[in-house]
């Protein structure tokens, strides 16, 4: 969806960054590319739906004008823009499908154009970012693209760029494991059944217990078998057996917890 006259009328950049935005509005591609030709003299490079669908309005090698201070530097370089479907408020997380464009956008520009897998250090550093990162990207300073959505791109998309570049995974996160991970990151998130949030932390509960269950009975039979020979005394097994047990548990809840409880 070629925006003109801007495609062809703005200058050129060497792009060094990847800057991603919440458009504050549900649009779709198509809605976005029309307020960029008729309402504005702003224009985002890509634009991306709450479904996945992503268009392209401006050439990744030509200024657009999204990111104030970073459009274009006297050097030359710039920053490749986004703008992404959201809530009116920018307050909700990306959807699964827009994760993956994310990722799959973020590596592709890595390989075109070798930006650095990196969050950019300071305003014009050559990395990976969202609009708020830096003041200098904003005019008049901005919450853009809202705190879940600078959660998940710490948390989620920009490892997921990382992995993906690097061959660590070919694989696109799948949308129930979205849906767990974006409750797991923002705990103010519902689902539907259980809080994901505190599933994770229930289980994390009860895998500690079991560990510290097994920590106990191993130094039990290491403490029975110390104590077998030709003249066994029973009370003496019981006792030890027990004792073997508290020092067990006791030193695996200091190991958990940094404190001591018998």
């Amino acid at each position: 969806m070629e925006l003109q006259p801007e495609s062809d009328a703005q200058p050129t950049i060497r792009p060094t960054q990847f800057i991603v935005h919440s458009i504050v509005a549900p649009w779709s591609p198509r809605r976005t590319y029309e307020y960029w030709r008729d309402s504005t003299n702003l224009e985002s490079h890509f634009g991306l739906g709450y479904d996945g669908d992503l268009a392209q309005y401006i050439g990744t090698e030509t200024r657009a004008d999204a990111n104030a201070a970073a459009n274009r530097r006297p050097d030359g370089t710039g920053a490749v823009s986004i703008e992404t479907a959201s809530n009116t408020a920018a307050s909700d997380p990306w959807t699964a499908q827009q994760v993956e464009q994310l990722i799959r956008l973020g590596v592709w520009l890595h390989q075109q154009h070798k930006l650095p897998l990196r969050i950019c250090r300071t305003h014009d550093d050559p990395g990976y970012g969202y609009h708020r990162l830096h003041s200098q990207w904003a005019v008049s300073g901005t919450a853009c693209p809202g705190d879940a959505r600078v959660r998940q791109f710490r948390e989620v998309v920009f490892p997921g760029i990382v992995a993906r570049a690097t061959g660590q995974t070919s694989t696109a996160p799948k949308e129930d494991d979205m849906a767990a991970v974006d409750v797991w990151a923002y705990k103010n998130t519902k689902i539907e059944t259980r809080d994901a949030y505190e599933i994770l932390r229930s289980t994390n509960r009860t895998v500690e217990a079991l560990r510290q269950q097994v920590t106990a009975q191993t130094a039990a039979i290491q403490a029975i078998a110390a104590q077998l020979g030709d003249d066994v005394d029973t009370d003496t097994v019981v006792a030890a057996v027990q004792q073997a047990i508290r020092d067990a548990v006791i030193r695996v809840d200091v190991d958990i917890t940094g404190t001591q409880e018998a």
